[in-house]
């Protein structure tokens, strides 16, 4: 499990505190130290556990090294944010969100990099990450959440998409890519 975090204060500000056992921090221009660090040792972890797949490792490990370097203002320059999921002081989850800066996309959002460590699967986190995503798209106007996955490498989240509602759609982001499919759900 990696090491924990000093960010007491911070979780006691944080504005979800989910069920009992975790709670969710939205990075901010003004996280902490500690907090981004956590959130870009997540979204590493990620990249890693993407690049050991090879059928889809070209699917996002280039950008992902210049998002996790700019945290949070990957995300945040692009209309979205970060949330990183906190169990035990130990961050143990990641998404992001990003607009879209096509106009036939501006009602719609993008899930990205959801990650949650092995040691928390079967939580809720990843629900629970998931749903606050879906919040604030809705929050902000948005009438659809867009994603892309790959079923075969990343099937409990495959599945969880599913069972939140997200339904199969048409490639919105390029060409499409062998192993991923794209998800939307209307909001």
């Amino acid at each position: 499990m990696p090491a924990p975090i000093d960010q007491s204060a911070q979780l006691a500000r944080a504005a979800a505190s989910t069920e009992p056992g975790y709670s969710l921090v939205d990075l901010t221009a003004d996280s902490p130290t500690t907090i981004v660090t956590a959130a870009r040792n997540l979204l590493l972890e990620y990249g890693q556990f993407v690049a050991a797949h090879p059928s889809v490792s070209s699917f996002c490990f280039g950008a992902l090294e210049q998002e996790a370097a700019r945290l949070p203002q990957s995300y945040l320059d692009q209309g979205g944010g970060a949330i990183v999921a906190f169990a035990s002081d130990h961050a143990v989850g990641f998404v992001a969100w990003r607009s879209f800066p096509f106009l036939h996309l501006a009602s719609s959002c993008e899930l990205k990099r959801l990650w949650i460590c092995p040691e928390a699967r079967g939580s809720g986190i990843g629900r629970a990450l998931i749903q606050a995503v879906l919040d604030r798209a809705r929050a902000n106007g948005k009438s659809a959440v867009l994603l892309d996955t790959a079923p075969e490498v990343m099937a409990v989240a495959h599945r969880l998409y599913l069972q939140l509602g997200f339904q199969e759609c048409p490639p919105y982001n390029g060409p499409s890519q062998h192993g991923i499919i794209y998800m939307q759900k209307t909001l």
